[in-house]
């Protein structure tokens, strides 16, 4: 509308100067810059859809409501969890309220079984008493009622050292690892990006040019990692076998916050020996504790550092510390599938294309999930809530995806993809020849990398565009690009609006860690937008402090509001976002 007002406005001088054949100048006194600047300064169309979309994302916002409810009143979302599932629940029947159409959730699977803390108590009661901070990693078993008795502190460093602790372990509270030092902050744990960061990040090299062998070498483990690794599941394996009641560790963080995740089954066995190249593989074969048949093995609880360190220096000290610990589960294994909620705006004459926008569902247990992930999805449901309460008529459908399993790898997000649109078939990966008569040891030369080729459904030349939310309560600051260049100008033109926000930095890098990857790895556009830290790794990141009040509103409101425009311009082009060069099928 402002192009054809400009438009009629200079047809008008031209016909005018037309008719009186002298120059306009010789009427009225030359316009100072100012008076140009003035005239050139229109106000914001309020029928522009991105005008509409600030003005009901900033100023009639439900993302703060939506996020309180999946954090406070929902609670933690533990994959396959009665959490979980009331949240795909509830997040399917809301999307619904708001007019979304094809609301459903989406199975995939299986996973294993889900795991609810139903009760949890610890604390000193001797020589005197004090509660500990502590948290049970998920999936631990549960002490069958209060378990009380005296702390055994197992400081073993080899074989050697573990032997003396034969046959004392049974039943016992067991401590396993040596006290952790815990320094002063002298900076602020709540940080924003700066301007040099922000330009480091759009001035980063495209991640194609990147030499593999450099970025290998950034991760290779030295031998005394290796055998510190080794020892250490030996360890583990070594203490559930002589029947511990219940193993201790100390968590990571400081001044109450703890970080907990995963309960681990020990080890059936570990070899004296593993080559560098693989020793992912130590963990990969593992059997995972949300397996149905995974073994019994001891209930596991993480404790704050400072608690446990006390713990330590009391019994370093010659003091008996008695400890009472309650700890009642209960396991969901009746359903062991995993699901997505999906739902859709329906989209006009390329109904058939879809856009995609989404974050994973799924948390952790020891805060409420709040920022991981109930921001990303409650950001993602306010984007279409926005999309959806104006009326706004995407050429595309545009489809909300809330994941489950990401905490676990991705595996709600790969499922979906491959279900829909194709994935990457690998050819079987060469085995390293076991040594025969005669030889020492197999030899250590890397293993090829597997390759596969793109096996792809209709959908997948359907497809436009996916974008993720899943770092945290920080405001969009821009976007990784994935090395994507080519959709450079495209999401600067989209980023020009929100400059005053806070929001313009593109960079080409490669980011990690969450559900993007699971379409980017099959050459389909998956984005993933750079936000602002806040306290994500700090403090609120798979902790006890994932909770709601670690949230920032603004923030959240920016990120929708930004969010939904991306959608609505992705969902309106003639064409589908340009890709990078597909997986060879």
């Amino acid at each position: 509308m402002l192009r054809r007002k400009k438009f009629a406005v200079a047809l008008l001088l031209a016909c005018s100067l037309s008719a009186n054949n002298f120059p306009v100048t010789a009427q009225q006194p030359t316009p100072t810059p100012a008076a140009v600047a003035a005239t050139q300064t229109t106000a914001p169309d309020p029928n522009d859809p991105i005008a509409r979309i600030k003005d009901e994302g900033l100023n009639r916002s439900q993302v703060m409501q939506t996020l309180s409810y999946l954090s406070d009143v929902i609670g933690p979302r533990l994959t396959n969890s009665p959490g979980m599932k009331r949240a795909n629940i509830w997040t399917r029947d809301q999307m619904t309220k708001w007019g979304m159409q094809n609301a459903h959730l989406e199975a995939w699977g299986p996973f294993g079984r889900g795991w609810t803390l139903k009760r949890f108590s610890a604390e000193v009661t001797e020589p005197l008493g004090f509660p500990l901070i502590a948290y049970p990693k998920a999936w631990s078993p549960g002490t069958n009622g209060a378990l009380s008795g005296e702390v055994v502190y197992v400081d073993a460093t080899d074989m050697a050292g573990l032997e003396k602790y034969k046959g004392r372990l049974k039943g016992a509270i067991v401590l396993t690892a040596p006290v952790r030092e815990i320094k002063a902050r002298f900076e602020a744990p709540g940080t924003r990006l700066t301007e040099k960061q922000l330009l480091a990040l759009a001035d980063a090299p495209d991640p194609a040019t990147a030499r593999p062998r450099q970025q290998q070498q950034q991760f290779q483990t030295t031998p005394e990692q290796i055998a510190q690794l080794l020892f250490n599941l030996k360890k583990t394996k070594f203490i559930a076998d002589e029947g511990a009641g219940i193993i201790l560790e100390p968590g990571r963080g400081d001044g109450g916050t703890l970080f907990v995740q995963s309960a681990t089954v020990p080890p059936q066995s570990v070899p004296e020996t593993v080559d560098p190249a693989t020793i992912g593989t130590l963990f990969r074969r593992g059997i995972s504790p949300y397996d149905k048949s995974a073994p019994a093995f001891p209930p596991q609880v993480v404790v704050s550092g400072e608690h446990y360190n006390r713990m330590i220096r009391m019994i370093q000290a010659g003091e008996k510390v008695r400890l009472n610990i309650n700890l009642e589960v209960q396991y969901q294994d009746e359903d062991l599938m995993g699901y997505n909620t999906v739902a859709e705006i329906p989209g006009g004459d390329l109904k058939d294309e879809v856009v995609m926008l989404g974050g994973h569902l799924d948390s952790w247990h020891g805060g409420t999930g709040a920022t991981d992930n109930a921001a990303g999805c409650a950001v993602a449901m306010e984007a279409a809530r926005i999309l959806q309460t104006l009326g706004l008529k995407p050429r595309r459908t545009i489809r909300v995806a809330l994941w489950s399993g990401e905490e676990q790898g991705l595996f709600g997000s790969r499922a979906y993809v491959k279900e829909h649109f194709g994935e990457i078939v690998t050819a079987p990966t060469p085995q390293p020849t076991p040594p025969g008569a005669g030889e020492g040891k197999p030899t250590t030369s890397p293993t090829p990398a597997p390759r596969g080729k793109l096996v792809t459904k209709p959908e997948y030349d359907k497809f436009a565009g996916y974008f993720n939310l899943d770092n945290g309560t920080g405001k969009l600051r821009g976007v990784y690009l994935q090395g994507n260049e080519a959709v450079r100008p495209l999401f600067r033109s989209w980023l020009a609006p929100f400059r005053d926000m806070g929001a313009q930095t593109l960079s080409i890098s490669n980011t990690g860690g969450t559900d993007h990857l699971s379409f980017d790895a099959i050459g389909l556009p998956g984005f993933q937008f750079i936000q602002d830290e806040i306290e994500y790794e700090t403090r609120t990141h798979h902790s006890n402090q994932d909770v709601f009040d670690r949230i920032q509103a603004d923030d959240m409101k920016q990120a929708a509001t930004i969010m939904a425009a991306f959608v609505y311009q992705a969902a309106m082009r003639d064409e589908k976002l340009p890709r990078k060069p597909a997986p060879p099928r």
